[in-house]
């Protein structure tokens, strides 16, 4: 038995099992350390996108603000191939497309749609659905705003999806389906984010 072991018998064992198996010790302590450098290294890595990004939306947002709306797209491209599935990226999408709507429509659907099938986060891309399909019907293509409405499972954005579909009815002449919208929108999910009162004069 161990107990009964001599010294220079211990000290030998301890001799043969590390002969034996220390080269698998130091390798599992090595691969150990190298995965821990690794996982810091990759947060580390977010962080610094992280950072970059949030650098780049000031900016543009700052120079659309300022009415330099030209240089904030040209930050914006090169923010969307540096970082193109970042939220700040879809975020600067959404800001551009408010300032663009009206001047560049088409630049704005573009920057919507990206932000559509792009974005990891449902609601960020549920908002750049329904402005699309607002600056779609803007745009006269009513049966494509509509078809981009047809969500299965819209959730909280039921009202909204309503209110909107009812809007282009209208803008279609059909009064009937309109009004049938707008009611839907004001029993809808989310409902409670419209101004009923608006609704009901339309």
């Amino acid at each position: 038995m161990d107990e009964y072991l001599s010294d220079k018998e211990q000290v030998e064992r301890l001799r043969q099992w590390w002969r034996e198996n220390g080269w698998f010790l130091i390798g599992g302590v090595a691969l150990g350390l190298l995965g821990l450098y690794g996982y810091n290294q990759y947060f580390a890595y977010r962080d610094r996108q992280s950072e970059e990004a949030a650098a780049l939306y000031a900016a543009i947002k700052q120079e659309a603000e300022d009415g330099d709306t030209a240089n904030a797209a040209t930050q914006f491209a090169d923010m969307r191939r540096e970082f193109p599935e970042h939220a700040y990226t879809h975020q600067a999408a959404l800001f551009l497309a408010k300032e663009e709507i009206v001047t560049a429509p088409d630049a704005a659907a573009e920057k919507l749609r990206f932000t559509m099938e792009q974005s990891d986060d449902p609601e960020l891309a549920m908002v750049a659905r329904l402005r699309l399909a607002r600056v779609l019907a803007y745009r006269d293509r009513h049966q494509e705003a509509l078809a981009l409405l047809d969500v299965p499972d819209p959730g909280q954005f039921a009202g909204r999806i309503a209110e909107i579909r009812g809007d282009i009815h209208v803008a279609l002449g059909d009064t009937e389906e309109a009004r049938t919208d707008y009611l839907q929108a004001m029993v809808a999910s989310g409902a409670e984010l419209l101004d009923r009162s608006f609704l009901q004069m339309k």
